[in-house]
């Protein structure tokens, strides 16, 4: 890996392949009755958010102690950002205080990429506006590993279904899918689908019910209001009778099908709370596998290439 981690663009199959290798070695590290190692004494990790997080930045921040590194969270309500403090200084001075890591959640897309380019620290994108999350991607892809217990996803069907167009997890998650084998189909209505599918290298289909008994993974994603300007479909009692996972379409699935979702959910529009809390729901085992990956990006971008015990 670079210092960085800003795009799924940054590890290619390769990299993605390496990096859910050395995940599942910390899976076994948070499974211990002490979860700790020394692998990054001495180093520090700056949480910058100036969006509202709570499975990332909680993740990231349990991640950097349990390798033993110090932490520092930057709380945008009690900062000078409020009296006008650009991005720039802000990171300026955050790195004069001698960090090694800054994870950076904002706003705008471009941002983390932005920051690698004034500081000398190893910056992570933890989201930008409707960009990317790269780490959400691995953890996606860690998680559909050990439950299908297998090493690859060659012709794995997935179907992404929801707000894609405003989703930066489905840009990651998809270009991660897609470059580690798996056929993926986008699904929803035109509105919420990106304007241009170039560069997405996958189907497209306005209609769940027909993918439903051939799909092996129904990845759902809310409806991202906060990133819309204007009504996207009537109604979302209409978008939950033709999108959601009812209980209904979920009886229609596979036996072996598994449902997804980054969080956080909204119970009964994108899905029925049944199907999130039913046996072919991995909802909380992707959270749980969020450390370990987090783990393992940051030990690959800081450590010295020493054991990780």
């Amino acid at each position: 890996m670079s210092r960085h981690l800003l795009s799924v663009d940054d590890l290619g199959r390769s990299g993605i392949d390496e990096m859910l290798e050395l995940s599942s070695s910390f899976v076994e590290v948070t499974q211990r009755e002490i979860p700790k190692v020394p692998a990054l004494r001495g180093k520090t990790v700056a949480s910058l958010f100036y969006e509202e997080s709570t499975r990332t930045r909680l993740s990231f921040e349990t991640a950097a102690k349990r390798l033993s590194a110090d932490t520092m969270t930057f709380a945008i309500s009690s900062s000078s950002v409020k009296k006008g403090e650009s991005l720039r200084d802000t990171v300026q001075t955050i790195a004069a205080l001698g960090v090694d890591a800054v994870v950076v959640r904002h706003r705008a897309a471009g941002a983390p990429h932005r920051i690698a380019g004034w500081i000398d620290a190893s910056i992570i994108n933890a989201g930008d506006g409707r960009h990317e999350h790269p780490t959400q991607a691995l953890l996606d892809l860690l998680t559909l590993r050990r439950r299908l217990a297998t090493t690859t996803f060659d012709g794995l069907r997935v179907a992404v279904v929801g707000d894609v167009r405003h989703s930066r997890v489905a840009r990651s998650t998809v270009k991660a899918l897609v470059a580690v084998g798996a056929e993926v189909t986008l699904v929803g209505p035109p509105t919420l689908l990106p304007e241009s599918l170039a560069g997405w290298n996958c189907a497209v289909s306005h209609e769940l019910d027909p993918l439903l008994p051939e799909t092996d993974v129904v990845y759902l994603l809310r409806i991202q209001s906060e990133r819309q300007d204007e009504a996207l479909f009537p109604s979302l009692r209409e978008y939950t009778t033709r999108y959601g996972l009812t209980a209904e379409r979920a009886g229609r699935l596979k036996p072996d099908t598994v449902i997804m979702h980054p969080g956080p959910m909204n119970r009964g529009v994108e899905i029925a709370a049944e199907v999130a809390d039913g046996p072919a729901s991995i909802i909380t085992e992707q959270v749980t596998n969020g450390v370990a990956v987090r783990m393992a990006v940051l030990w690959s971008l800081l450590g010295s290439g020493g054991s990780i015990a």
